[in-house]
């Protein structure tokens, strides 16, 4: 459990008085599609076989242990509202891994403490004596954040009748190194030196700790492991855990599962391992080699004096190439020969673009290195931020005054800000000399300021903001609100940076109404402030500026791919597909259009390839490729010596703005995990656990010998429609370059696409029509997984959920986990086929019901 949650990007941006706080909320687009009044578990997307509380926030899972006939299911939890913030432990139990009862609360948040992720353990020996030998205690270890200082330790509580009530040690805590990025213990019995085995995260150094202990209080420090692998993003939730290879007991291999956020396979939190060996003191990742990319045909290597036919816009360029890292920069690494494009000329204040001349596309492939900052492109965004469109300017904060806007609480003042306040960096895209900025003292006033009513006579409202991400579904909100009737219809926030940005709402289905606009700021953590300017009506929508830093592919002046570094000053390997453009012209565009933290852009080396090169983040190993499964760890003491996963079925790119209510997060299946030899290659696989099938519903519907060419076809029977199934399928490879199924299909073309892409050998689900996809930049997509065919077949196990598909493909060496928000009566199920022919061999589908029943 991160402390703030924070992406690093943001966290280089926070000033030193917010540097232990975050927003971690979005605000949706408008009211959750949930109805209110819904009955229990009943709402709009509450899944049916995927544990969620009955209400609130929750997101990583803690405290996974057995004991008694019990698989404890311990999460972070807030009590007191549906966002991030007042960690505790929630707590549910299950006999079977699948049918989960919600207890009351385990371990609270009080004045002095925020309880983060850890684990549990059955002192059986009452090492600790918290117990008895008769009665062994159940130990949990968790971060404890401290709330004045944001340090961060690890302490102990204590229970003995089994979870149910919990003490805190009066001696805690008992490991505090003075760090506020030290969190996440997994605590296990280390059978060799008859010792307690500690695994801890170092986030920000991208390192894992060992302790050792002979009674959970007096640790001593064993080794480290790190930096290897991504460290795109904070390390977090380690676990250490031994598993036979192939089956066989003789060769044991050890598995350290390290979260990432963010910086994961599918961009944001993801579930990174590695496979080595752990001697009782140091675990040794096996060495996977060095990586040589594909050869090709050089188009750019930024070797000569100058940047020749390329062409510079501003400044950030210079006249050309770098040497490496220029004044005021850190050390610059990764990149070929001895030069590279760097736009950190004039620091990150600095902006421009470098552009290639045209070319005609000829070999499928782009691969070339880039670093700096990670400021995607955003469609629909323009390269400079020109006039407003023409309209009515309900508040210009010009003049002095707030005019006739209202206000309470003490966080805008008597009048409009002139732009940077005190302590707070520098305030930029406001119009005039004028804006709302709540950051009056700091982060810790709150207010709301007002407008008066006036009516929406054009089509859409368009305004500046910038300051905090906090949404307005959040409990501690820093966002801008359309109120009519008094609801809030429409909301907008920053974007955790001081820069003005243009926000438009389109409210023509509102015409005529009367409305309100309320700046609310209710946040006192980090980025808890708002920057607002020129609110106004008009019939055309303001374009956001951009603000990337990145290298994009333009094909006809359109920007068809794009990349960024990691908020890094080493360069990394990425690679663009360009099938699409063969023999097309096309132009590569470095662009760097930020100004803020890591507001600067790498790159070298383009070449032409037959093939992709692969990232660090390609290239190391996932637990899963979706976009949905975090801070994964796995139960102990499990019966059989079995190893049972989960993860938060999130990403901390959207988790506050997904649109459920009253809660909001989900837990996985819980998976069964093992070591295969895939491809000469030892992975760590995973499988729904085999109780699941408790929950299948009826007969199935079934298929066989269907071959499909070119068109996508319904499966009928009754079981092949529904919100909760789960599918069985294989397929038999023909001449068809993509094929699969379609799930929650349904009116509008709402579908969700899990297929077989056989030209790049992968399994992948699209999500970019899964219904509610638009409160989040980041939310639609197309998720990847390497997979093999097996003589010619393709086996999936797909499980749908009212809010989520798990893919597992071949025998669970390809997994994604995707969260979607479909209507409910998007319930079809299709096979597909591309390009050609497939045929399913065989196909089941099964209904579940419901964890509660």
């Amino acid at each position: 459990m991160s402390s703030v949650r924070v992406p690093r990007r943001a966290r280089a941006r926070l000033i030193a008085a917010v540097a232990t706080a975050c927003a971690l909320s979005a605000a949706p687009p408008a009211a959750p599609a949930t109805a209110a009044d819904a009955p229990p578990y009943a709402e709009t997307h509450r899944p049916r076989f995927h544990y969620t509380p009955d209400r609130n926030w929750m997101n990583d899972p803690n405290g996974l242990v057995y004991y008694q006939g019990e698989y404890h299911l311990f999460y972070q939890y807030n009590p007191n509202g549906d966002s991030w913030g007042d960690m505790s432990w929630g707590h549910a139990v299950s006999k079977d891994l699948v049918h989960w009862k919600e207890l009351p609360l385990a371990l609270s948040h009080d004045d002095e403490e925020m309880v983060f992720s850890g684990s549990a353990v059955v002192d059986r020996d009452n090492t600790t004596g918290f117990g008895t030998k008769k009665n062994p205690p159940m130990v949990a270890v968790y971060t404890s954040h401290a709330k004045d200082t944001g340090v961060q330790a690890q302490s102990l509580a204590y229970s003995t009748d089994r979870g149910r009530t919990w003490t805190k040690y009066r001696g805690n805590p008992v490991i505090d190194i003075g760090s506020r990025e030290f969190r996440d213990p997994k605590v296990q019995w280390y059978a060799p030196t008859r010792s307690w085995l500690m695994t801890v995260s170092l986030s920000t150094e991208h390192k894992v700790r060992f302790y050792s202990s002979k009674n959970l209080k007096d640790w001593e420090l064993l080794s480290e492991f790190g930096p290897a692998g991504a460290t795109g993003g904070v390390w977090e939730c380690p676990d250490l855990f031994p598993l036979a290879v192939d089956g066989d007991e003789n060769n044991v291999k050890w598995v350290l599962v390290v979260n990432i956020n963010p910086g994961g396979i599918a961009g944001g939190s993801a579930a990174q391992y590695f496979v080595g060996d752990f001697d009782g003191t140091t675990f040794t990742a096996e060495d996977k080699g060095t990586y040589t990319p594909p050869a090709g045909d050089v188009l750019q290597d930024f070797e000569g004096p100058g940047f020749g036919a390329w062409t510079t816009a501003g400044t950030a360029f210079g006249e050309g190439p770098a040497a490496g890292a220029l004044a005021g920069q850190g050390a610059v690494d990764g990149f070929d020969g001895k030069g590279l494009a760097n736009s950190f000329h004039g620091g990150d204040a600095a902006t421009g673009t470098l552009t290639s001349p045209p070319f005609t596309v000829a070999r499928p492939y782009l691969n070339f290195r880039v670093g700096g900052g990670r400021h995607p492109h955003e469609p629909g965004t323009v390269m400079e931020q020109g006039p407003p469109p023409e309209g009515t300017v309900l508040a210009d904060f010009e003049g002095g005054t707030y005019g006739d806007w209202t206000t309470t609480g003490d966080a805008f003042g008597q009048a409009p800000a002139t732009g940077t306040l005190p302590g707070q960096q520098e305030v930029s895209g406001f119009l005039g000399g004028g804006l709302v900025n709540t950051f009056l003292n700091g982060d810790s006033t709150t207010g709301t300021l007002t407008s008066p009513e006036f009516t929406l006579d054009k089509d859409y409202v368009n305004l500046l903001v910038g300051g905090g991400h906090h949404g307005a579904a959040s409990a501690d909100p820093t966002a801008v609100e359309l109120l009519v009737d008094g609801e809030v219809v429409r909301s907008a926030t920053g974007k955790d940076a001081e820069a003005l940005d243009w926000t438009s709402w389109d409210v023509g289905d509102l015409a005529g109404r009367k409305a309100r606009i309320r700046i609310v700021d209710d946040n006192t953590g980090g980025w808890g402030h708002l920057n607002v300017d020129h609110v106004m009506l008009s019939d055309t929508p303001a374009r956001p500026v951009s603000r990337e830093t990145s290298v994009n592919l333009l094909v006809d002046g359109e920007v068809v791919r794009s990349a960024t570094g990691s908020d890094s000053e080493t360069l990394d390997w990425a690679s663009f597909d360009l099938r699409p453009y063969l023999g097309r012209k096309a132009q590569i565009q470095i662009v760097d259009r930020n100004t803020a933290g890591w507001g600067h852009v790498l790159a070298d080396r383009f070449t032409a390839a037959d093939a992709p090169a692969l990232s660090t983040v390609r290239r190391a190993d996932w637990a899963d490729h979706g976009k949905d499964y975090y801070a994964a760890v796995s139960w102990e003491n499990a019966p059989g010596g079995k190893r049972y996963m989960i993860g938060w079925m999130s990403n901390w790119d959207y988790a506050g703005a997904v649109p459920t209510s009253p809660w909001r997060g989900a837990q996985s299946v819980p998976r069964e995990m093992a070591l295969r030899t895939v491809d000469g290659r030892i992975r760590l696989t995973s499988t729904p656990v085999k109780s699941l099938t408790s929950l299948r519903e009826g007969s199935p519907a079934t298929a066989a010998g269907v071959t499909v060419s070119s068109t996508s076809q319904p499966l009928t029977g009754p079981a092949a429609d529904g919100t909760a199934l789960d599918i069985e399928a294989v397929f038999s490879l023909r001449d068809a370059d993509r094929f699969g199924l379609k799930v929650r299909t349904g009116a509008g073309g709402q579908e969700t696409v899990i297929g077989y892409d056989t030209t790049t050998q992968e399994l992948y689900v699209d999500r970019t029509r899964s219904g509610a996809v638009d409160f989040a930049s980041t939310f639609p997509g197309v998720q990847r997984a390497p997979l093999r065919a097996e003589n010619g077949t393709v086996r999936l196990r797909v499980l749908v959920d009212r809010s989520s598909v798990e893919v597992f493909g071949g025998r669970g060496e390809a997994v994604i986990t995707d969260q979607i928000f479909p209507d409910p009566d998007s319930r079809g199920v299709q096979v597909f086929a591309e390009n050609g022919s497939v045929t399913l061999d065989r196909a089941r589908v099964w209904r579940l019901g419901s964890y509660r029943d």
